[in-house]
């Protein structure tokens, strides 16, 4: 592991406070953890990015998904608000892992987004490939799951700063 690396791990073990967050965490990575930093939010970004085309203007194929799956919820005719707050969120969340000092939290905005992506389609009628594709869309879920997890991974000397910042409940990690 790098010397640095280690020096910041140190730091943000003795108190939260002194975690690095952002482009500073970044910045004591080693060169090939920041590529890989990079290279993975710059996938989630775009992913996020290619489908919102399809939730924002209510293509037939989102709609019908949602559908599926605000009717097994029990809220039917809840498709469009349910559509409208995921496509939300995968925007806040590309926003987010693309700028170097918000990059945490927006990889573990997509890592919830995508987590919840995965159970529902193991578990409600929607199903592993639900347009009958060979699960394409299952599967790039499971890789942006497999990115954001990747981007915790090589930032986890920056969580304890990031958690320590959390309002009201953040002090119980100090």
């Amino acid at each position: 592991m790098n010397a640095g690396l280690m020096s910041v791990a140190a730091d943000a073990a003795s108190s939260p406070r002194k975690a690095p967050i952002g482009a500073a965490g970044l910045a004591a990575m080693p060169r090939a953890a920041r590529i890989a930093s990079w290279l993975a939010a710059g996938w989630i970004a775009w992913e996020f990015g290619y489908y919102e085309q399809y939730k924002l203007t209510g293509n037939e194929g989102s709609v019908h998904l949602f559908t599926i799956l605000s009717d097994w919820l029990g809220t039917p005719g809840g498709e469009k608000p349910f559509r409208l707050f995921v496509a939300t969120q995968e925007i806040i969340a590309a926003v987010l892992v693309l700028l170097p000092w918000t990059r945490v939290p927006g990889a573990a905005l997509s890592f919830a987004t995508m987590a919840g992506a995965i159970f529902f389609h193991v578990v409600s009628p929607l199903g592993i490939d639900p347009y009958g594709d060979g699960g394409v869309l299952f599967k790039e879920a499971v890789f942006t799951l497999a990115m954001a997890a990747l981007i915790l991974v090589l930032h986890r000397h920056e969580i304890p700063g990031w958690l320590w910042r959390l309002p009201l409940i953040g002090r119980r990690f100090a």
